[in-house]
């Protein structure tokens, strides 16, 4: 942050604090006096979009780097998969059979802090997840448990959720554009973990895999947790049979069962 005394002109702040006060006339009632950036009108126009993506790409981006966050370890995974003691409120008896990964992405989550996190002011390995329920909940809580931080990148919802409660608050962020929240997921990423999900989860981990693919993004370790849930909803072989993707495509990702099978295939992963 800029530092007070190198300042040559008013500090935004106190100009906001200025024209609170300023003298009440027809003139100064009117928008068009409001400053810019504190007028939410002005800011939500459509021909601001480009203004309001760049500003949910830079302060999740300043916070992040004024916190010390130099790496993190995503976790995706379904908001739905409930946590052991709970999966008899599960909609179907398959999701109550998913709520393992729960507790497997709780523990990876615990194990990954420990070892990332012991310097604090240098954060190694931070859990970053979608910030609400489910899977996402299980990352944040074993983070927490082991005493460090979480990041929550969450995004406004028709349904509104608060984040989960385990999630570091200084950490926690809103998003409006599914976009910038994807590139936040994957910027300070060493590894992407995808436990059983829905439409976001599959959504997230076909995005990771073609901008890798692509060589849009340098490798890191997948790691599809469950290879009996992924072998079921997707034949990855087929797509290679088919020539649509490369048979070379199907090392790009690796499956693992337990925290502990995550954490040595990300020791001995070879790009």
């Amino acid at each position: 942050m800029l530092d007070q005394k190198k300042r040559r002109f008013p500090d935004a702040h106190e100009d906001i604090v200025r024209s609170r006060n300023t003298p009440d006339t027809p003139q100064t009632r009117s928008p068009a006096y409001q400053l810019a950036f504190t007028d939410d009108d002005f800011m939500c126009r459509d021909e601001l979009r480009p203004v309001r993506l760049q500003l949910e790409l830079l302060k999740p981006e300043l916070m992040l780097t004024e916190y010390g966050v130099e790496s993190t370890i995503v976790l995706f995974g379904g908001a739905r998969v409930p946590e052991p003691s709970k999966k008899d409120q599960a909609a179907t008896e398959t999701l109550a059979g998913l709520s393992k990964y729960y507790e497997e992405a709780r523990r990876f989550a615990h194990i990954v802090t420990e070892r990332g996190q012991r310097d604090g002011n240098h954060l190694q390995n931070v859990i970053v997840t979608g910030g609400g329920p489910g899977v996402m909940e299980a990352g944040s809580r074993g983070a927490a448990e082991a005493g460090g931080v979480s990041i929550g990148l969450n995004i406004v919802l028709p349904h509104e959720q608060a984040p989960n409660e385990y999630v570091t608050p200084e950490l926690c962020f809103n998003f409006h554009y599914f976009a910038i929240r994807k590139m936040h997921f994957l910027l300070r990423a060493r590894a992407v973990c995808i436990f059983p999900g829905g439409f976001g989860t599959l959504d997230e981990l076909f995005e990771t895999l073609c901008l890798i693919q692509t060589q849009r993004m340098d490798p890191v370790p997948i790691l599809l947790f469950g290879r009996e849930f992924w072998e079921k909803i997707v034949n990855w072989d087929a797509l290679a049979d088919a020539g649509t993707i490369s048979p070379e495509d199907l090392k790009l990702f690796r499956y693992v069962e337990s925290a502990e099978d995550a954490v040595e295939a990300m020791d001995t992963w070879e790009a």
